[in-house]
């Protein structure tokens, strides 16, 4: 059923959490036990390893051997190629291959390209740092996430202070980061914040913003508890951020660097997906089976599409038509017409399919299945998953790289590896 009255489009989507009890087990989800290579204590616990600088070790290996699974559809749709590469293969068409393993000091929960050849990697309390890389697969800085927030303008903070880099998201021009962190660390905090929670338990948090020049931190923001997802709108005026803790959407106004909303979402927001002419948010509420439209004029939920279980990640199509949904509880994707907000199709890929991109010509989603140890790649058009491969223990972020082809996956085992979607 959908809530709400008007017609809108719009926004949500991302995210997912730790390898011991965390995010999936707020969901009913549960997690094995990590080996002893991964962090040893929940997302958001008060023990933390010390910031450390990060060596990063490569290795190139031969691809991976590739699998199909059951799928299962109840219509079958088209998706619009937008953008045609040199060689006139659409991504659907391509075959992924493993081209490298990036290793070292990380813990990362997630991993992002910034379209102009740099990638972030955050490592959440366990490294207490940024990793950034290049297309060569060299670290190129190590960004501690300790600030001092008097000297960025908040009165009554003291001394530096930590934050536990969650997700990023980049402006369009691949100029700034901004970063959420799960919460902070320093003189005034409580720290300690799982999971499992409820508005008023725990602290409001912050988003900072790295200058992907300087590479460094430049500003910090208030947002509310825990925020897991954040995303820009494409003509980058408002910054959304979704705070699992306090069950709403912090809206940042870009030109104040200040937040101008608060919107109660529900249980466990997380993902975010925003449209094409930045008019609307879709939101995952991951602690039911909806996903929330949010009307970015009015800054108010506007209505409600049913998914399925434990919605998580939000993609849309290039032209914003149709919305993709990772549903970590029912180890599948839904393909939702944002026209009608009837599901199309749902396909099975792995076990807790988490964070999730998309091809450039929306021909092709790349998803991580968490329990399962395996990224998928699902041909949008009939909702068939076309491979399946090994991607480390426990993976959770994924990013695409328009102008390489390639997909990064990042695996709180302490791996970034690297597909890259060759000509078959």
């Amino acid at each position: 059923m959908r809530r709400a009255a008007a017609l809108v489009v719009a926004v949500a989507v991302l995210a997912g959490c730790t390898a011991t009890p965390g995010e999936e087990a707020a969901v009913g989800e549960t997690t094995t036990s990590p080996p002893s290579t991964t962090p040893q204590f929940p997302e958001g616990t008060a023990t933390d390893s010390a910031s450390a600088e990060s060596a990063t070790t490569t290795t190139t290996v031969a691809p991976s051997t590739t699998s199909t699974s059951t799928t299962s559809t109840t219509t079958t749709t088209t998706t619009t190629t937008t953008l045609v590469p040199p060689d006139g293969l659409t991504a659907a068409e391509r075959t992924l291959e493993q081209v490298t393993v990036i290793g070292g000091t990380i813990s990362p929960k997630s991993v992002v390209a910034s379209g102009t050849g740099l990638f972030f990697a955050q490592n959440m309390m366990y490294r207490h740092t940024v990793t950034v890389y290049d297309r060569s697969y060299e670290l190129v800085a190590t960004i501690p996430d300790d600030v001092d927030l008097g000297a960025l303008g908040f009165a009554g903070y003291e001394g530096r202070y930590q934050g536990a880099p969650v997700e990023a998201a980049f402006t369009s021009d691949g100029a700034f980061a901004y970063v959420s962190n799960y919460e902070m660390y320093g003189a005034g905090r409580r720290t300690g914040a799982g999971d499992s929670c409820s508005p008023g338990q725990w602290q409001d948090s912050f988003v900072y913003r790295i200058d992907a020049e300087a590479l460094g931190i430049d500003r910090a923001i208030p947002v509310g508890a825990v925020p897991k997802y954040l995303a820009l709108t494409p003509d980058d005026r408002l910054l959304v951020v979704s705070n699992w803790c306090s069950y709403d959407l912090s809206v940042v106004d870009l030109a104040r660097d200040r937040e101008v909303a608060r919107i109660d979402i529900g249980r466990y927001p997380r993902g975010i997906a925003i449209s094409p002419d930045s008019s609307t948010a879709y939101v995952a509420v991951m602690g039911s089976n909806r996903v929330a439209v949010v009307d970015l004029e009015t800054l108010a939920v506007v209505d409600e599409l049913v998914v399925g279980s434990s919605p998580r990640h939000l993609v849309l199509s290039p032209e914003g038509d149709v919305l993709y949904v990772s549903l970590n509880r029912e180890g599948r994707l839904a393909k939702v017409d944002l026209a009608t907000g009837e599901v199309l199709a749902k396909v099975a890929t792995g076990v807790a399919p988490r964070s999730m991109d998309i091809s450039d010509d929306g021909t092709a989603l790349y998803v991580v299945n968490y329990e399962s140890g395996t990224m998928s790649k699902v041909r949008t058009a009939d909702m068939v998953e076309t491979q399946e491969l090994g991607a480390g223990y426990h993976p959770i972020g994924i990013t695409y790289d328009a102008a390489t082809r390639e997909v990064w996956v990042s695996a709180y085992g302490g791996t970034i590896t690297v597909f890259v979607d060759t000509a078959p």
